[in-house]
């Protein structure tokens, strides 16, 4: 654990506030939820909620099978972190944080292609550089209760492959088929 060095009291209905440098660089907003756990030694440790972090297990299994059945790297995501990768380039996106344009498309919902190899892919994770890593790609967003929580990404490093109309509807009944498990 990394001390922060700030310390701040419990006031009288028993709340504390998390300062805006801390929420601002765990991308903590208002309304997002937050998990309590206890630790033996008295320690209180609160943890990003990720619905689809609940998953996955089954969300590694699903990556697998996706990748392949089509052939492609296929990736997981919620709205924070890449949780699933099959098909290369695990120990470079896994567990990795989103990048600005993914959490956008989650965001806002959008479904997204790349549609000619003229097109720069959108980078998964932050960590990524500018270089073309990906020459096609499917974004497709996961929503569970109206709300927007994670992705599924297929991806190609092929020069030539384009996705399809069947790896859209691939990507599609992945995020339909996980978004439902939140809902269970």
């Amino acid at each position: 654990m990394k001390a922060t060095g700030v310390v701040r009291r419990i006031d009288d209905l028993g709340r504390i506030v998390i300062p805006k440098e801390i929420r601002r660089t765990l991308r903590i907003g208002e309304g997002s939820p937050l998990e309590i756990f206890t630790e033996k030694d008295g320690e209180i440790v609160l943890k990003k909620y990720s619905p689809i972090g609940e998953l996955s297990e089954f969300a590694t299994n699903y990556a697998e099978t996706l990748s392949k059945t089509t052939g492609h790297i296929a990736c997981i995501t919620d709205k924070d972190t890449v949780i699933a990768v099959s098909g290369g380039l695990k120990k470079d996106l896994l567990e990795q944080n989103i990048s600005k344009e993914l959490e956008e498309i989650i965001e806002n919902k959008e479904i997204y292609t790349s549609k000619d190899n003229d097109e720069l892919a959108i980078p998964i994770s932050k960590n990524e550089n500018k270089e073309r890593i990906f020459h096609s790609q499917v974004i497709y967003p996961i929503v569970s209760d109206g709300d927007s929580v994670g992705s599924v990404v297929l991806m190609s490093k092929e020069p030539n492959k384009k996705m399809s109309e069947t790896e859209m509807k691939v990507v599609q009944s992945a995020a339909g088929i996980l978004g439902s498990q939140l809902e269970i």
